[in-house]
């Protein structure tokens, strides 16, 4: 038996995890609820390596495994997985990453009254990500979408006895809701023309025919149009942009290490592998393909403005992960399908990393996140000082880190596609490494700001916890190497994803650039990111950054509101669509549900009773009533016939 032949065992080992971790239930011992928790998302990870290890060898031909039918009919559809190039990365990503964020919760859900709960609700994350990833058709992939939904649902208002947090697990979820009905009438479209939603099938008929794509569907739009816009505002959903970005910043409210989990390897990457997956329909409706160019580059600069002044360290990264997935638009909708996935595995690695260490130092203050609190931890957290270091470097595009090569080959595929993309993608480039050093600097330098309770009581994080951050921040040093290298034209990651992506006639590409056009491409790129770390420590080092921001925030009070309130999105959308739907929601209870329907209901049930209560009073039982009232209908009778 080979390894691809027990593929079915990388996303089940998981849900065999939390199933038999629930069924346990907490009155077990705690290191077997461990055991389990880290057992079954390892073995996937060494499943995950064994069949890649083997894929190799057949590679480029996909590899499909199919368990049994699912539906009968006209529409057939199987319980099955696709490992092909794309797959494959993916599943790699998601169980070792995933597989270290486990091991770090260890640590840090130590002494949490729920430990076994939590595991339960991570081991079915992880499990719904990998069937999302590895399902070999539409259907399969739905239901790890919504299966990603839910348990963001769960870990995001993981501390239910809260106010908050269960109000950020409804938002996350209900707004996911509005982005996976356009998912889902896409996929019903797909099902009309075509009868199928497996992958191979669908992908290889319109490879073969692309008429049967570009006939005119709905709204004046093809087939392949209308279905690509569809499931981009899915994906603008899952993936946080524009105008369905604003449940992932509150997704912090739930446990760090979930914060890691959501925003590095699993939930948010789900849009941008919907559309590389399905990057043939994209390609075949030029003008989306230009949407989702814009619409990336706007969240990547909208966010990163809004992560300059944020005070909370896990909230400056939850906007950098809306920018940072921008990014990875930006590249799809320019062309460049692997470089979005290229920057989806080094962010999920450095991502990953500041995630965890932002937890590392949490737990060393006793749960503050106030970075204007903080200050001075340099010397009592080293090691989630410098792999924190490593991750500020990666994801500012310093070389030689993850986030330089990625990032360049945006930026490079931007400028190729139009220059004022380009613009917009080196501008936020610059307020990323700004507002991260920004971080490091008011985190760990100068001097302490906490309570002399918090001085006392820092610390280090327990080995669970800094091991992780060691072995991502490896990661997020060496993982750039694997896709584009300036100078040298060698991209080991696009030449292994090229069977999947499609090459349309007509469609953008991802253009290569001359020698000299390249170098200053790269330089410019270098010099931004290197600018932006020097502005920071001008502004936040030496010490003095909390003062500096502060009279910083009084020199321009009206753009530092601005930014402060986050441009006031939430508040427009309260004032837009939650409160007049609470009004019509409470207009169908109290008019339609309680005056018409039930009103109706009652007024019925009174005639009845007073009809019962009529007719009570004239049968009396007495046969002299009886005969008189037979006299009386006889004459009454004999009247109306006579007369």
């Amino acid at each position: 038996m080979s390894w691809l032949d027990i593929l079915w065992l990388v996303p089940a080992l998981p849900f065999f995890g939390a199933a038999l971790n629930g069924v346990l239930g907490p009155r077990v011992p705690r290191p077997l609820t461990t055991a389990v928790a880290l057992g079954a998302p390892g073995l996937s990870l060494l499943l995950a390596l064994g069949c890649l290890w083997q894929y190799a060898a057949v590679w480029p031909r996909p590899f499909e495994q199919v368990l049994y039918p699912w539906t009968a009919g006209p529409l057939a559809i199987d319980i099955g997985f696709l490992f092909d190039p794309l797959s494959a990365v993916m599943a790699f990503i998601v169980t070792f990453v995933g597989f270290w964020i486990h091991v770090y919760s260890v640590g840090y859900m130590g002494h949490d009254a729920g430990y076994q709960r939590y595991f339960v609700y991570l081991n079915l994350f992880m499990g719904m990500m990998l069937l999302l990833v590895l399902g070999n058709n539409f259907l399969v992939t739905f239901v790890g979408w919504e299966g990603v939904g839910l348990c963001s649902y769960l870990l995001i208002g993981y501390y239910y006895d809260q106010q908050v947090p269960p109000q950020a697990g409804r938002k996350a979820f209900i707004v996911n809701r509005i982005g996976d009905f356009a998912f889902l009438l896409g996929l019903f479209a797909l099902v009309d023309v075509f009868g199928t939603l497996d992958y191979q099938v669908l992908l290889d008929a319109i490879g073969h025919d692309a008429q049967l794509a570009l006939t005119p569907y709905a709204l004046d739009m093809s087939l392949a149009a209308f279905v690509a816009l569809c499931l981009f505002v899915g994906a603008t959903g899952k993936s946080a942009q524009i105008p369905l970005y604003v449940w992932l910043p509150d997704a912090m409210a739930g446990p760090t290490p979930v914060s890691a989990l959501i925003h590095a390897a699993t939930m948010v990457t789900a849009g941008v592998y919907i559309v590389v997956r399905t990057n043939l329909l994209f390609q075949l409706a030029p003008w989306v393909l230009a949407v989702v160019a814009v619409i990336g580059v706007a969240t990547a600069i909208f966010a990163a403005t809004i992560a300059l002044v944020q005070t909370d360290i896990k909230r400056v990264l939850a906007y950098s992960t809306v920018s940072q997935l921008g990014y990875m638009f930006l590249a799809a909708g320019c062309g460049a399908f692997s470089v979005a996935i290229f920057h989806l595995g080094t962010h999920a690695f450095f991502k990953a990393l500041l995630f965890l260490g932002s937890g590392s130092v949490i737990h060393a203050m006793g749960g503050e996140q106030d970075m204007r609190a903080m200050g001075g931890l340099k010397r009592h957290l080293p090691w989630t000082y410098w792999t924190f270091v490593v991750g500020t470097l990666a994801i500012s595009g310093i070389p030689i880190f993850a986030g330089f090569f990625s990032k360049d080959a945006i930026l490079g595929a931007a400028f190729a596609a139009h220059p004022a993309l380009w613009a917009v993608g080196t501008l936020t480039a610059l307020l990323t490494a700004f507002y991260m050093f920004r971080l490091l600097l008011l985190t760990f330098h100068g001097e302490f700001r906490g309570s002399e309770e918090q001085r006392r009581h820092l610390h280090e994080s327990p080995p669970s916890m800094t091991l992780p951050l060691v072995i991502l921040a490896i990661g997020s040093t060496v993982a750039g190497f694997v896709g584009t290298i300036p100078f040298l034209h060698l991209d080991w990651l696009s030449d292994w994803l090229a069977p999947v992506i499609a090459h349309v006639e007509g469609a953008p590409a991802h253009a290569e650039h001359g020698i000299e056009l390249e170098l200053f491409l790269v330089g410019l790129a270098v010099l931004v990111a290197v600018f932006g770390w020097l502005l920071a420590r001008r502004v936040y080092g030496h010490g003095r950054g909390l003062e500096r921001a502060e009279a910083l925030a009084d020199r321009w009070p009206a753009a530092h509101r601005l930014l402060r309130n986050k441009y006031w999105v939430d508040e427009l959308y309260d004032r837009l669509v939650v409160r007049p739907l609470a009004a019509l929601a409470r207009f169908c209870w109290k008019v339609i549900d309680t005056i018409l329907i039930d009103g109706s209901v009652h007024v019925g049930a009174f005639l009845v009773e007073l009809t019962g209560d009529l007719g009570r009073f004239s049968t009396t039982g007495n046969v002299r009533n009886y005969a008189l009232y037979f006299f009386v209908a006889m004459v009454l009778m004999f009247c109306w016939l006579v007369f």
